[in-house]
């Protein structure tokens, strides 16, 4: 597995290791549980591995062009690793409720369906060819695409540590 997806994995891992299936799905503040971000990043690497595979097949790619606006978005996430609070998440990557060990399944097939689908489009056009676009930061290559999976499970993995945190800190009262 890549680096930036070995991160991804690991980070949510370590975030959720000591939590019970009941604890992930906790709720707190009108917020998701641990378990529908986890879904919420199953599903974005399941959209990311579909469109990638559908590309694959394709001989060449259309050569896209970022706007000025995603070129500065871009560099903020990817390129500088600053993930915005509060954004919305895009429906297609909205949890529907499915359990807690689904949903850590879905993640880890996902993740591993993601990996597979970058390693073969970038096997197909190279590490630098822009591919396809992200529904907000525009025009990815292949390294922005895995970077870009890395800062928004980093982002994610920092609330399920603080779920963690609360569901430990709740036992103890």
């Amino acid at each position: 597995m890549h680096t930036y997806l070995q991160r991804c994995l690991d980070s949510v891992d370590t975030a959720i290791r000591p939590m019970t299936e009941h604890e992930l799905t906790i709720r707190r503040g009108g917020k998701w549980s641990a378990a529908e971000i986890i879904e919420h990043l199953a599903l974005a690497y399941g959209g990311t591995a579909k469109m990638l595979e559908r590309l694959s097949g394709q001989l060449s790619v259309e050569r896209i062009r970022p706007t000025a606006k995603q070129r500065v978005i871009t560099t903020l996430v990817v390129e500088l690793g600053y993930f915005p609070p509060g954004r919305q998440a895009p429906e297609f990557t909205k949890p529907t409720g499915i359990n807690a060990h689904d949903a850590v399944a879905a993640f880890r097939t996902n993740l591993h369906k993601m990996d597979e689908a970058l390693d073969k489009c970038e096997r197909r056009f190279g590490k630098t060819a822009i591919i396809s676009r992200h529904p907000i930061l525009g025009p990815l290559s292949i390294r922005q695409w895995r970077r870009f999976h890395w800062v928004h499970t980093r982002h994610h993995a920092k609330q399920l540590l603080a779920l963690r945190g609360g569901v430990s800190s709740a036992a103890a009262s």
